[in-house]
């Protein structure tokens, strides 16, 4: 069986998200977008226990997937959902000196990662989710 590409063309894909990402954002290069990427994806699973955010993984692609479980504390509880001005303040403490997220930067993410995704299974995932799932990611 041939690798898949999904797998193969894993970068290509990655690459082509952070441009979304940083135009979105409005942000110069996608090495600014890098923090404001991990932070919504972190700040994001940090609300969910391991089982769900296991389960909302399957739905990324493979690199948006590696990110999202990287430097993972598993023992730490989750957090409660908040207001969305909370979460970004979140997003934007990630790395503060190197952090170029605006205050739409959870917007900004989803509105990037909902072009990589299958739109209908990651509406199907987020509606299993705890409350405001659905909400953190809407756009």
């Amino acid at each position: 069986m041939p690798i898949p590409s999904e797998y193969q063309l894993a970068s290509l894909d990655f690459d082509k998200f952070m441009v979304d990402a940083r135009d979105m954002a409005g942000l110069a290069t996608t090495n600014m977008a890098w923090n404001m990427v991990v932070g919504v994806l972190h700040t994001f699973r940090r609300r969910l226990d391991v089982n769900d955010a296991i389960r909302f993984a399957h739905v990324l692609p493979p690199v948006l997937r590696a990110i999202f479980v990287a430097d993972w504390d598993t023992d730490e509880p989750p957090l409660p959902f908040g207001d969305r001005a909370t979460m970004t303040r979140e997003v934007q403490s990630l790395r503060v000196a190197h952090n170029f997220a605006p205050d739409t930067a959870i917007h900004d993410v989803a509105m990037a990662l909902r072009r990589h995704v299958n739109e209908e299974d990651f509406d199907r995932m987020l509606a299993s989710l705890p409350q405001g799932a659905v909400d953190f990611w809407h756009v």
